[in-house]
């Protein structure tokens, strides 16, 4: 401990050497298997589908899945995805390979910032729980275009509040950069990438009345890079599809902000929940942080206020959406993990420690019940018929394993805690962080990506098929394309590619009801790929039994033949 201690007090340690240390621990846990598990449908066989069918297509302009057009995101987590498919492969590793590195970038550059804008004791204790809160990590090993926005949105809002702290060329460049990082917001996730920048900014001149700094930005320059890096795809998709603005302005943004039109409606509160469990343990410590980073609001040259402003006006915007998705708080990690850094180093300082202790006791207990309680239904019949009733995908020998884990670890935490060290605290907190981010890849492979991927199915499907067999499927499975790289057939259900559907002639791959039944009763084999709740509803639709080819937890193969 006393070696971790000095090495966070030295107030001139070098960059490279911080930077080297962040990237070889976390890289290896963002990293390491990330090949393993199977993409798992809806994202991850999308955004893996679509960037191999650029490739096959040689067309980087106009998105496709399924080979209809698909208008639902920007296209910069696509080129990063074929590219990186392109050198390493179409398989998953090279697939969720730019999300990860996303993930990892934005660890360190929470180094950076933290850096230039408080200390280095400050900027290592927020990279180190931003790397070990596992719900950032879990969320980096998917693929997602929240993660690859998460890096854009911070390092354009870090550039802006590093720029405030700046005069004469470091603040125009640190401006400029804004500018073009705002850009690779946009074309990440859309419009958002440059409505929460903007409202952010907004707010911190209001709340700060400094507003004198929207004199110094250096618009001409700043607008003219972000058109450059936005502009070229934007018009060039619009000249190729004329239905393109209409779709992706109007439904993709003001339509699905303000009404459930994708059913991904949630309460107000949502978020809330979803932000302690996705930072645990360190979630904890937030009411402390904030008050304490409320009485600091005015110091530190804006920094403070700005950092807590970032994730309110995020976590208002989309909590008062109609759309919620547990990632779209993601872009609130880093703000928030420097501001628990800060109070960590507040705490540090005086020497109490008391407003870490309390919380650190309560994490200790919280971890240890938990533990109690998972072992207890492993060891009572009563308790495991329950759990085998649910049909929950937990095997036994697993859910013993994370009883003893977290019992130990709870009563780890507790005999830690007799210590009274701030240095002993944040250190077990963080091995506690990392212990749970090395299990959930290995229960992750086995357990949830295996139940929610079609890769069973799509080898199945390659495995029964001939050249002339018609894959079909009951709505989407994005995975199905990546796994046969074939396209299929969409009955019944089309979700997202109802509008993809609707471009051109698309009738043979989009059959109606009694067309699809015709030729299930046909001569011609065709593999038919559906929920697995499903098979009895459809054997009763066409009034014959079909082939089950293989069933996996969520999903069945049918033959008609």
């Amino acid at each position: 401990m006393s070696h971790l201690y000095e090495h966070l007090n030295q107030p001139d340690g070098r960059w490279l050497r911080d930077i080297f240390l962040l990237s070889i621990l976390f890289g290896f846990l963002f990293l390491a298997g990330l090949g393993s598990a199977p993409l798992i449908d809806p994202d991850e066989g999308r955004y893996a589908e679509i960037p191999r069918e650029m490739l096959e297509r040689g067309d980087f302009v106009t998105p496709t899945l399924n080979y209809v057009k698909y208008f639902e995101k920007p296209p910069f987590l696509y080129w990063l995805n074929a590219g990186s498919m392109q050198l390493f492969g179409q398989h998953e590793w090279a697939a969720r390979l730019p999300s990860t590195l996303s993930g990892l970038l934005t660890v360190l550059l929470t180094y950076a910032a933290g850096r230039k804008l408080f200390d280095r004791k400050t900027a290592l204790i927020a990279a180190l729980i931003l790397g070990s809160s596992a719900g950032f990590l879990i969320q980096s090993r998917i693929i997602l275009t929240d993660m690859l926005l998460t890096f854009c949105l911070s390092a354009a809002l870090f550039c802006f509040l590093s720029a405030t702290r700046c005069t004469d060329r470091k603040q125009q460049l640190f401006f400029q950069l804004f500018f073009i990082f705002s850009g690779l917001a946009v074309l990440a996730k859309g419009l958002i990438g440059i409505v929460l920048p903007g409202g952010i900014i907004f707010w911190y001149l209001l709340v700060s009345m400094r507003w004198q700094l929207l004199r110094q930005l250096p618009w001409f320059s700043g607008l003219l890079l972000f058109s450059t890096v936005t502009a070229p795809w934007f018009i060039l998709v619009s000249l190729k599809n004329p239905e393109f603005p209409h779709f992706f302005f109007i439904h993709e943004h003001f339509q699905r902000y303000t009404s459930t039109i994708h059913q991904r409606s949630q309460p107000f509160w949502f978020f809330f929940p979803i932000l302690i469990l996705t930072m645990f343990p360190w979630s904890f410590f937030l009411p402390g942080s904030l008050k304490n980073a409320w009485h600091e609001r005015h110091s530190s040259k804006g920094v403070t206020l700005f950092l807590l402003l970032w994730p309110l006006i995020i976590i208002l915007f989309f909590s008062l959406s109609s759309s919620k998705l547990i990632p779209y708080i993601l872009p609130v990690f880093p703000p928030l993990t420097l501001l628990i850094a800060a109070f960590f180093v507040s705490q540090w300082r005086s020497r109490k420690g008391t407003g870490i202790r309390a919380p650190f006791l309560l994490i200790s207990l919280l971890v240890m019940i938990l533990g109690i309680c998972t072992t207890a239904v492993v060891i009572f019949p009563e308790l495991w018929g329950h759990v085998q009733k649910n049909n929950l995908p937990v095997p036994k020998q697993l859910l013993l394993f994370s009883g003893i884990f977290f019992t130990a670890a709870g009563v780890l935490l507790l005999l830690g805690l007799r210590t009274r060290s701030t240095t002993v605290i944040v250190t077990l907190l963080l091995l506690f962080g990392i212990a749970i981010e090395l299990m959930f890849p290995k229960f992750y492979s086995d357990q949830i990506a295996e139940s929610l991927s079609s890769r069973k199915i799509a080898q199945a499907a390659l495995q029964h098929a001939t050249p002339q067999t018609i894959l079909a499927q009951i709505g989407p499975n994005q995975g199905m394309n990546f796994y046969t790289r074939k396209r299929l057939m969409t009955v019944f259900i089309l979700d997202e590619l109802t509008f993809g559907s609707q471009q051109g002639d698309q009738r043979p791959w989009f059959p109606n009801f009694v067309d699809f039944v015709h030729l299930w009763k046909s001569d011609q084999h065709v593999l038919l790929v559906l929920p697995r709740s499903d098979i009895r509803n459809f054997a009763t639709v066409i009034n014959t039994t079909p082939t089950i080819v293989l069933e996996t937890a969520n999903q069945a193969l049918l033959s008609n033949h």
